[in-house]
């Protein structure tokens, strides 16, 4: 009850707030693009129903069926041109406020995904995660914030995209929201909004290491070059701070 009443406090406060921007943007979109100003996109949600989040457009309506489908590329070149600010300010999540009002998700939860970047988890995760109401942010999100970077790494090294997410971003991503469904809790929901303000302040922030106890550590050397953290790294954290 509480955590549904944080949700909706939170999520009318910053839509209010923000409404004379919103507005802007939606006219703009209108006016430029494909002149749509909302993208509503299924997701897997709470107990595996599916949802549509609100999202502003910022790619061309048939993405999903082009080039790399659900896999979003740096310069992708199916990002419109006022997409490209929006996303890279993240103001294109937004929307996602009224998603939270109407209760199809929560400030905090796992983050939802499309029905086949779903099925990339492995069973034991897809069950476990659909217990807890999906999130706008979460510690999946936290973590891998900047994702695009990782998949350009990737695609610098000539590794096969599909593999690199099937293989190195999702066992971690999986892992991690099982972590959440596990520690879910008022405590846990607040340290992750303020982690995700202090990302949102500070890209390439890294912090979250200390801030959550017990936290899985990434096999994939890929992922621990993306969150700076190395073996030794990794177990200085868990004993005190790093210089």
């Amino acid at each position: 009850m509480l955590k549904r009443l944080l949700d909706i406090v939170i999520s009318a406060t910053v839509l209010l707030a923000l409404a004379l921007p919103l507005i802007v943007v939606i006219v703009v979109l209108k006016l430029t693009g494909e002149r749509e100003a909302f993208y509503f996109q299924k997701r897997v949600g709470f107990g595996g129903s599916l949802i549509y989040l609100t999202k502003f457009a910022t790619m061309l309506k048939n993405s999903p069926n082009m080039g790399t489908q659900d896999i979003t590329l740096r310069d992708d070149p199916r990002v419109l041109p006022v997409g490209k600010l929006l996303r890279r300010t993240k103001f294109n999540e937004v929307p996602q406020f009224w998603d939270v009002l109407v209760g199809k998700l929560s400030l905090v939860g796992w983050r939802p995904l499309m029905p086949q970047g779903f099925a990339e988890y492995p069973e034991e995760v897809r069950r476990e995660i659909i217990k807890a109401k999906p999130g706008l942010t979460g510690i999946g999100s936290l973590v891998f914030r900047d994702e695009e970077s990782i998949i350009a790494t990737a695609q610098e090294q000539g590794l096969d995209l599909r593999a690199c997410y099937r293989e190195d971003i999702m066992p971690y991503k999986g892992a991690l929201e099982i972590w959440y469904v596990v520690n879910r809790g008022l405590w846990t929901d607040l340290k992750i909004l303020v982690g995700t303000a202090v990302a949102v302040c500070r890209p390439g922030w890294h912090g979250y290491f200390r801030w959550f106890e017990g936290l899985p550590y990434p096999e994939s050397q890929l992922i621990q070059s993306h969150i700076h953290v190395s073996d030794e790294k990794h177990a200085s954290l868990l004993n005190g701070p790093v210089d």
